[in-house]
């Protein structure tokens, strides 16, 4: 049984004066537990919509969303949903509670009624998963937005979920702010086991997932691994820019270098020496045929 699994999900929004629009059109996926998936769309395309009905902040109109076996229409079932799933959003000031680091990580785990030590115990590891122990006594406006948002997740590990959902986290976030989050984020997924649903219009950073979805005007339209973007006309059509260095190959592919498919720049740069070694080999070994006059030696 998938971890998350939501089937047949229609869901529209009142939008005023009793329009309605529908975000979300026949919506079937599943995660499994460990696993890193990537959403991606335009503005408009249902990610958000789609976040909040992971853990029940919004019903689906049609279909049906269930968290390890339980259903989020079942109001009894919510709680231990919320426990499993937890959710970063973009803004990290509107998720602090508190004047104190420490104290907005304790936040969490005291509303679920836990023993004082067993809330030490979770804060102090939650924090030292986003590596901000040293910060635990400071005050969250002296942080960075990177930091900030390191502590948003850390409140949110402090409730020991089997997932992590992050509704455009580093959307708000210079790059070395969406560097150090990425990190945490990989880190948790690959130690913790901790499946990620990564909400992001920042193609680099769906391209360091396991797996893709792409939602356009509220349907999926492509579901997969990074193979994905060895066919680029599919995210095109969704109006989705690709990362850099899948475009710099196409370019360079143009111009008859074959460097294949690279998902980053470290690959990139990896794929073009050796494409240009090939080459140079190539264009050597044709020069020393011409020197010999065309024959063997």
């Amino acid at each position: 049984m998938p971890f998350l699994d939501i089937k047949s999900v229609d869901y529209a929004y009142n939008s005023g004066d009793d329009e309605y629009i529908q975000a979300l059109r026949s919506v079937s996926l599943s995660i499994e537990r460990g696993e890193f998936v990537a959403l991606v769309g335009c503005n408009g395309s249902g990610k958000s919509t789609l976040a909040r009905l992971c853990n029940g902040l919004i019903l689906p109109d049609r279909g049906y969303v269930t968290v390890d076996g339980m259903s989020t229409s079942d109001k009894k079932s919510l709680y231990d949903i919320r426990k499993r799933i937890g959710v970063v959003f973009q803004n990290p000031d509107n998720q602090m509670v508190t004047s104190i680091v420490e104290d907005d990580v304790a936040f969490g785990p005291e509303n679920l009624g836990l023993p004082p030590d067993e809330i030490r115990a979770r804060v102090d590891w939650a924090l030292n998963c986003v590596d901000m122990s040293a910060y635990a006594k400071s005050g969250p406006l002296r942080l960075s937005g990177g930091q900030k948002q390191r502590v948003a997740i850390a409140g949110v590990l402090a409730l020991k979920p089997q997932m992590m959902i992050l509704d455009e986290a580093t959307g708000m976030l210079d790059p070395d702010g969406r560097a150090e989050v990425m990190r945490v984020v990989e880190k948790l997924n690959r130690e913790e086991n901790m499946a990620v649903l990564m909400i992001t219009h920042f193609m680099e950073e769906a391209a360091r997932a396991d797996r893709i979805i792409i939602l356009d005007h509220g349907r999926v339209v492509a579901d997969g691994d990074k193979k994905l973007f060895e066919t680029p006309d599919v995210f095109t059509r969704a109006g989705l820019d690709l990362p850099i260095s899948v475009r710099l190959a196409q370019k360079l592919r143009a111009r008859g270098l074959d460097v294949g498919c690279p998902i980053d720049i470290d690959s990139f740069v990896s794929s073009a020496l050796s494409a240009l070694e090939v080459q140079r080999g190539e264009v050597k070994s044709d020069e020393e045929k011409n020197s010999n006059g065309g024959g063997e030696v």
